[in-house]
C-alpha cells in the first residue's frame, strides 16, 4: 500500500474536527481564518524584474460561534453530541 503523503479535506470537515477536538457540544460554529498582510520587492525568475508583492500570511485558524449554518458553519450538537 502506498504512503499517504497528503490529505485534503472540505471546510465543514476541518471546523467538524476543530469542534471535537476542542469538545464543543452545542452552538453553530464558523471556519475562522485570519490574515496578515505584508509586501516585499520580488524579482520575477524568468525576466529578473523586480517588481511589488503582496504577501498574504495566515495568522490563525479557529471556529467563530455564528445564528445560523452557512457552507462554512455546522452544528456542535450534531456532530458532537454530548454522551449521556
Amino acid at each position: 500500500m502506498a504512503e499517504i503523503k497528503s490529505i485534503a479535506l472540505t471546510h465543514k470537515e476541518v471546523v467538524e474536527a476543530l469542534i471535537k477536538h476542542q469538545g464543543i457540544h452545542e452552538g453553530i460554529w464558523q471556519l475562522n481564518i485570519e490574515f496578515a498582510l505584508g509586501a516585499a520587492n520580488i524579482q520575477h525568475r524568468e525576466t529578473n524584474e523586480v517588481a511589488p508583492a503582496a504577501i498574504i500570511p495566515i495568522k490563525s485558524i479557529g471556529l467563530q460561534k455564528v445564528e445560523a449554518e452557512n457552507p462554512l458553519a455546522i452544528d456542535a450538537s450534531k456532530v458532537n453530541p454530548k454522551k449521556k
